[in-house]
C-alpha cells in the first residue's frame, strides 16, 4: 500500500502523541492533527486527506455530531474510531453516524495496522463481539434517511438474502434456508449489491442493520459474523493509562 495521508483528531495530546508514533514507519502518514473537529478547516491540505482516525472520549453525542461533519465535508474519506467503549449502542450510532471503523484501544499495533487496511479497502471493521450483539438483535440500528428499504427496487427474495446476509449466513446456509440452488443465491446476491451500491456482503450486511433490517426471520442464529475482528494485545489502551 503507498503511503496514505491520515488524520488524527482526539482531545487527548498524550493520545495522539502516542498513536503518532506508532503509526511512524508504517503506510500511515500523520500529516495533521487536531483537538476538535471544529478546526478541520485549519487543515491547509483537507482535500488530500486519506484516512481519519479519531478518538472516542466523553459524550457519545459529541462524537456523533463530529463523525456528521466529518462525512459532509469529507464524503470519501474513511473514517476510524478508536475508544474504550464496548457497548453495542455506541457502536450502532458511530456506524449510523458514518464511522468506517470501530476499533477498540486494547487492540495491538499489528491488528491495527491490518484494520485500517481494511478500512481503506471498503471494509467495516468493529469488534466481533459487539457485531454478534447487532446480528442477534441486542440492539436496534435506527435506520437511517427517509428512503424505505423497500425503495431500492429489492425483490422478495432480495430482501430474504439480505437479511440472511445479516445473519452472517454462507452462500450454501442461504441456499438451504431459502431452498434454491447456490448458482441462483449468487444472481440475487449480485443484483442486490448493486441496487444498494454495496462493494461487497460485509457492506451489505450493515446497509441492512443501518436501514432498520435488524434479524426477524425465524432462521436462529448460530451463524458466526462476518465482520473482520478487531482484537489482540494491548497497545494503544497503554497511550492514556
Amino acid at each position: 500500500m503507498s503511503e496514505v495521508n491520515t488524520l488524527l483528531v482526539g482531545r487527548n495530546r498524550l493520545f495522539l502523541e502516542g498513536l503518532k508514533s506508532l503509526l511512524r514507519g508504517s503506510s500511515f502518514n500523520v500529516c495533521s492533527e487536531l483537538t476538535s473537529v471544529s478546526a478541520l478547516g485549519e487543515v491547509t491540505d483537507a482535500a488530500d486527506l486519506e484516512l481519519i482516525l479519531i478518538e472516542l472520549r466523553g459524550e457519545v453525542s459529541r462524537l456523533v455530531d463530529d463523525l456528521r461533519q466529518l462525512q459532509n465535508e469529507l464524503p470519501n474519506t474513511p473514517i476510524v474510531v478508536l475508544t474504550d467503549e464496548r457497548d453495542p449502542r455506541t457502536l450502532a450510532a458511530c456506524l449510523n453516524a458514518g464511522a468506517d471503523a470501530f476499533l477498540l484501544k486494547d487492540i495491538s499495533l499489528e491488528a491495527l495496522i491490518h484494520s485500517l487496511k481494511l478500512a481503506m479497502m471498503g471494509q467495516k471493521v468493529m469488534p466481533t463481539d459487539l457485531a454478534t450483539a447487532l446480528i442477534n438483535g441486542a440492539v436496534g440500528v435506527a435506520p437511517v434517511g427517509d428512503k424505505r428499504i423497500e425503495e431500492y427496487g429489492l425483490s422478495d427474495r432480495e430482501q430474504e438474502i439480505l437479511r440472511c446476509l445479516v445473519y452472517g449466513d454462507a452462500n450454501k446456509v442461504i441456499a438451504n434456508r431459502l431452498d434454491i440452488t447456490e448458482a441462483t443465491v449468487k444472481v440475487h446476491m449480485k443484483s442486490l449489491l448493486r441496487k444498494i451500491k454495496a462493494g461487497n456482503r460485509t457492506q451489505a450486511a450493515i446497509w441492512a442493520l443501518n436501514h432498520g433490517m435488524a434479524p426477524g426471520l425465524p432462521f436462529g442464529g448460530g451463524a458466526e459474523p462476518m465482520f473482520p475482528a478487531a482484537s489482540g494485545a494491548p497497545a494503544l489502551s497503554q497511550l492514556t493509562g
